[in-house]
């Protein structure tokens, strides 16, 4: 049974050493039994995990489709409308974008509209957030892309042309006159595009299985650990590298893509290198496209709110820009690079090759998890705005399967889009039957109008892409209101967007990541510990360095700790609770001995002189207080450490005559205090519930003591 003080209760006390505690009052808290039977738990565990009845399993497929759920409820007459205008306003919008990104996961252009299509349906499927618009996302096409570049290079596939003709000749001649080949001459048969996508599908399936397995083990708290402020840099640095990976094609340059660390600065030495070779017809294509497209999407923010959907200007410039290279022939005279053959309808499906699983296995993490960290952020944060609800684990399990699945079908991966979710909610989107109607949009294009773009230049394309990315840029106009808000963040943001612009992206995620927990570490390391005083007519005590007019009580001292006591901070505790009090427990017990061996010295010089009562006086100099009392109230958890250090200093003040007290301790420290038996046998009723208490009591003691002392 825990004790504490309390002034509204009433006990008696025994005369003798306990006789302090008559001038305060107690009361008892009874603690709940814990059950802490290993073995029960799990056993209730199983059978409530085993059990299977019919209303278990109705419900667990409900849960696992929530399609199911929400489409025999669908109000025809009130959602229809909204997601038809939303999911082809979405849709239309989506094409470009698609065979745009594709450039940026080394993809070609048909395989963007596949895994758009495919990722639209199954989110319909299994996602139970009504807005959010699942398909590419420009910073994960980024990270495919630089994978597949590797594997690319790795397979001997940057070969000279000439030599990478002979080869492929020379397998196609094998495959017409000796049955089976062997395996390698099979690959050779794979050209660069095939083997591309062959790379993106298995690490995208590798990245589906990771986000399918963080939803079944219920570990999506490890998105806490990305936050606003890392996400944001993150993004923010990876939107410098797809600018960098664009910029080739706005000039119209051939040059291989960089790839590893320091990805960004060897790409600009390479384009500085290269720049006599700008093919002009791609430059004056290029700027023409900015100046369509940067006001046009400016106008479409700022009026946002009266146009009934936004003006489809990529598809625009896509359409003229295609219809203008066909007539004006400028492949052909200029030199100009364009997409090239898209064929129509679907390939037959294909499993990943399981022989690239352990070259991608770890590139698929990070994208595993930015994937479902924006999926659940977005989804989270647009139910919150139209008050429905979604589940964490059901997003990761939808997002998964959006990469799954799509893997069979020459996809590659994808996650929830920002940009696109704010259209498809500004546009009247009521459910997810809005993203089934645009992946019908997608599927036209598929079947009849993907050839249409065969003479589509990529500069075009890089356009697109490019103005996509400021959003993200925009973020270095917010860092002054980001700094007067949280200088932490603002260095966060900074650290992280220069890491992932700089080294790569993993590396930039990561090293995020890591500094983001160091700075928790540093802030709990020299946490605020002031001292405090009390405000009058009132039992509330506040610190004596951020507000005027506090008293003091004569011979007391309140300190409080703002951050938990554990091993890293212990000594800090020490060192600030020492300067604060202006007295060090040790250096006065050290003094005090010195002070007694030298009055000993003196003895044997001199046995009845002056020095010698100098030397007393010098022992028992008066300190200035005789209580601490340590307020608990920020302190969330202690270790070992921590137990111990309150134990040395509360041993160390003793030894001098001073007292500590400590208040506000939540259960978990309580608990601890009382395992780590801080307490000697009747002194656990010195916890008291509030700083007022405690500094009561320590003024009922004195007073005590000088009655006593008086007698």
């Amino acid at each position: 049974m825990a004790e504490f003080n309390n002034v509204h209760s009433v006990t008696e006390t025994p005369e003798g050493d306990d006789a302090k505690r008559s001038f305060h009052n107690r009361m008892f808290l009874e603690p709940q039994e814990k059950k802490r039977s290993m073995k029960a738990l799990v056993v209730k565990q199983a059978k409530k995990t085993c059990s299977c009845t019919p209303a278990k399993v109705k419900d667990y497929i409900f849960s696992f489709f929530p399609v199911l759920q929400w489409l025999p409820k669908y109000k025809l007459r009130e959602y229809l409308l909204g997601d038809i205008m939303s999911g082809v306003i979405v849709g239309v919008l989506l094409v470009p974008q698609s065979i745009a990104y594709s450039l940026l996961a080394g993809q070609e252009p048909i395989y963007g509209l596949y895994t758009s299509f495919f990722a639209s349906i199954i989110y319909f499927i299994f996602g139970t957030s009504r807005h959010i618009s699942v398909g590419i996302f420009g910073v994960i096409c980024l990270m495919v892309g630089q994978v597949v570049d590797r594997e690319i290079q790795r397979a001997g596939y940057d070969l000279e042309p000439a030599a990478l003709s002979v080869l492929t000749d020379t397998a196609a001649y094998v495959n017409t006159t000796i049955s089976p080949v062997n395996q390698t001459l099979q690959k050779l048969l794979c050209d660069k595009s095939c083997y591309a996508i062959t790379v993106g599908a298995t690490m995208t399936f590798i990245a589906g299985v990771y986000q399918v397995a963080m939803g079944f083990f219920q570990v999506g708290f490890v998105s806490v650990y990305l936050s606003d402020s890392l996400l944001s840099g993150f993004v923010t640095g990876a939107s410098f590298t797809i600018l960098t990976s664009q910029a080739k094609y706005l000039l119209g340059l051939d040059i291989p893509r960089s790839s590893g660390i320091g990805s960004l600065i060897a790409t600009w030495i390479n384009i500085f290198r290269n720049i006599h070779k700008t093919n002009i017809c791609d430059v004056i294509t290029s700027l023409l496209c900015f100046l369509l497209l940067i006001p046009t999407k400016e106008l479409n923010e700022r009026f946002k709110s009266k146009l009934k959907a936004p003006i489809p200007v990529e598809l625009v410039v896509i359409v003229v820009a295609t219809v203008t290279s066909h007539f004006g022939k400028l492949k052909e005279t200029y030199g100009s690079s364009v997409a090239g053959h898209i064929p129509t309808g679907f390939l037959p499906p294909h499993p990943p090759d399981w022989n690239l699983i352990p070259n991608v296995a770890l590139d698929a993490i990070p994208i595993a998890i930015i994937g479902f960290a924006i999926t659940v952020s977005l989804s989270e944060m647009f139910a919150k705005k139209h008050g429905y609800s979604v589940k964490a684990n059901q997003e990761m399990y939808a997002i998964g399967f959006c990469n799954i699945i799509p893997s069979f079908f020459h996809c590659f991966t994808t996650s929830a889009a920002l940009a696109k979710t704010l259209v498809k909610e500004s546009t009247g989107c009521r459910t997810q039957m809005s993203g089934m109607v645009t992946s019908l949009v997608i599927l036209l294009v598929l079947l009849v109008i993907a050839p249409l773009f065969y003479s589509l230049q990529k500069c075009v394309l890089a356009v697109i892409t490019i103005v996509n990315l400021r959003g993200a840029l925009r973020k270095f106009k917010d860092l002054p209101k980001m700094w007067h808000l949280s200088r932490v963040d603002t260095v966060i943001w900074l650290v992280t967007m220069a890491a992932s612009a700089l080294i790569s992206t993993e590396i930039g995620l990561l090293v995020g990541v890591c500094f983001s927990m160091l700075c928790v570490i540093f802030r709990t390391q020299r946490p605020e510990a002031p001292l405090l005083g009390w405000v009058a007519e009132s039992e509330t005590y506040e610190s004596l360095s951020a507000y005027k007019n506090l008293q003091t009580k004569p011979g007391i001292v309140v300190f409080r700790f703002e951050a938990p006591l554990y091993y890293i901070n212990k000594e800090c505790f020490k060192s600030t609770l020492y300067k604060q009090t202006g007295v060090n427990p040790v250096w006065v017990k050290a003094a005090k001995k010195k002070a007694a061996k030298r009055m000993l010295r003196e003895k044997e010089v001199d046995s009845g002189g002056n020095q010698t009562s100098i030397s007393m006086d010098f022992v028992s100099e008066p300190l200035g207080f005789h209580t601490i009392v340590i307020d608990c109230c920020a302190v969330q958890f202690l270790d070992t450490a921590g137990i111990r250090t309150l134990k040395e200093v509360c041993k160390d003040y003793r030894e001098i005559n001073v007292q500590v007290l400590l208040a506000q301790c939540n259960p978990s420290v309580r608990s601890s205090l009382i395992r780590g038996e801080f307490f000697k046998e009747g002194e656990d009723h010195l916890l008291f519930h509030s700083v007022h208490q405690a500094v009561d009591f320590a003024l009922g003691a004195q007073e005590h003591s000088g009655t006593s002392a008086s007698k």
